[in-house]
């Protein structure tokens, strides 16, 4: 089955109108930057740290309706609520970098931990308490980051005057650079920078494919939002950016195709529903030859069997309850897909009654003969404030055979746990959660990684989360984890 986009005609209406609030305003732009989607209009990355969602972006969905009085949120403000995972610990963001927390990757006894400001690398040795063995200053929005062996890809989606870590932000159209920065972490106390690869549009997001034979990574770029005033942005921008890095010769990294995903375009956008210039994230499965892409207004499967020359296999769209496509997880055996909507770009407060079940959620379609088939939402359970901006981010599967788990983060909404094993009936099983006023934005990415949940908020710094042991018992461990890489368990 498929969503069915006929079921809501006051809702049709309504997302015409917040739309048209949006674009009116661009409110989205001024008044929630700095955290996932910089909704850059002009590929623009507004940098200013204001995660508070604005009033005149927040539309009243079902204003056809009798109005009704909101109800208290789940989690008061100023407190921590949880069920079934415990907080361990937690590193405050109190060093060099100061700027929004990003994504989180693993190697070894390490986490990398991106920041706009460069990343921080924590030792895990003790994993209930980890500790931070060094920054590294590179800014540079968002640098997420991704780790193979001796390898750290960083993304740059801000034009920079260069590629150096001590470059700033410019404004020229003409004489800038982004793309993704590869630093050597053979000595995860000391990463050394070594090399730049420019990108069209910038890297926003960056994904990882390994030859079949290991000697050569392959990154696909992930970007979006182009603008004829930029030189290296041009319209229409239907493509990914595909790096090849050697693994022996890192330094050798160059951009070797820049293959077009949509040569009709892609969804051409309507309401608020997203049209798609470029994809946000990509989400590969190396050992299957396929990758889940989150294009904007597109969802997509891709076979990567040629990793020089992925190829569009298959495409679905909601534009009932879809706004911007996001993120993808393929669960353990690639028979089903977790696409999740970011509806708002993150600055958005969906998790309130008026926004209801469907809005800013995932979507878990069952990948059946090459085919997707819609099965069913989910969302975060619990009712937030509308001043706590909520919706659904990025997550990493929980590796227990036989069951779908996954964690994920919410932004403000904290840190849920999901079982989608019966993928029409998706169910949360542990959550943690703070209220309004204890974090500056959220969680970003919250990630399992052999034992222990680490989830890394835009302000609050590195939180350690262990969960009920009849959650994950039979969890197996991993040498490394890239979220956005898939890996069998």
């Amino acid at each position: 089955m498929r969503p069915n986009n006929h079921k809501h005609p006051r809702r049709r209406a309504a997302l015409a109108t917040a739309a048209a609030i949006l674009l009116a305003g661009s409110a989205i732009s001024a008044a929630a930057p700095a955290l996932a989607e910089p909704a850059h209009p002009g590929h623009e990355d507004p940098f200013e740290h204001n995660h508070q969602p604005s009033e005149q972006a927040q539309p009243k969905l079902f204003s056809g309706q009798q109005e009704t009085a909101a109800g208290e949120p789940d989690v008061a403000p100023g407190e921590t609520e949880s069920s079934n995972m415990e907080l361990l610990s937690n590193i405050p963001m109190d060093g060099t970098l100061q700027g929004t927390g990003s994504d989180l990757a693993f190697e070894g006894n390490y986490a990398y931990a991106g920041n706009y400001d460069g990343f921080t690398v924590y030792d895990l040795s003790n994993p209930k308490e980890p500790s931070k063995l060094t920054e590294v200053y590179c800014p540079g929005a968002q640098n997420d980051v991704s780790v193979y062996g001796d390898i750290l890809i960083a993304s740059v989606d801000a034009r920079m005057v260069d590629d150096t870590c001590g470059s700033e932000r410019t404004s020229d159209p003409e004489n800038y650079w982004e793309g993704i920065r590869v630093f050597d972490i053979s000595d995860p106390a000391d990463p050394q920078y070594i090399k730049s690869v420019e990108t069209k549009c910038g890297s926003h997001t960056n994904s990882m494919a390994p030859s079949k034979n290991g000697q050569d990574l392959y990154v696909y770029v992930s970007s979006y939002s182009p603008n004829a005033a930029l030189a290296n942005c041009q319209p229409p921008h239907d493509l990914i950016s595909v790096v090849k890095i050697p693994v022996k010769n890192p330094t050798a990294a160059a951009v070797v195709s820049e293959p077009n995903l949509f040569p009709d375009g892609g969804y051409e956008g309507g309401g608020w529903a997203s049209a798609t210039s470029g994809c946000h994230d990509i989400t590969t499965y190396a050992k299957k030859d396929i990758a889940a892409g989150a294009c904007m207004g597109d969802g997509i499967i891709m076979d990567i069997s040629d990793r020089e020359n992925p190829v569009v296999t298959e495409r679905v769209r909601d534009t009932e309850n879809f706004a911007f496509w996001h993120s993808a997880t393929f669960n353990n055996d690639a028979t089903k897909v977790v696409f999740t909507d970011e509806l708002g770009g993150g600055g958005w407060a969906t998790c309130t009654e008026e926004f209801g079940p469907e809005l800013g959620a995932n979507a878990i379609y069952e990948l059946k003969g090459g085919k997707l088939d819609f099965a069913s939402y989910y969302k975060i359970p619990r009712i937030n404030t509308e001043n706590e901006n909520c919706v659904a981010h990025n997550g990493s599967l929980i590796p227990v055979k036989g069951k779908d788990l996954m964690v994920q983060s919410w932004y403000q909404g904290g840190t849920s746990v999901f079982d989608f094993t019966d993928a029409e009936n998706p169910k949360e099983v542990a959550w943690f959660d703070r209220g309004e006023g204890l974090s500056g934005g959220g969680t970003w990415s919250s990630y399992y990684y052999n034992g222990y949940v680490y989830s890394n908020d835009l302000s609050v710094g590195l939180d350690t989360f262990k969960l009920d042991s009849a959650i994950d018992a039979k969890a197996k461990k991993q040498k490394e984890l890239n979220p956005q890489a898939q890996r069998r368990y």
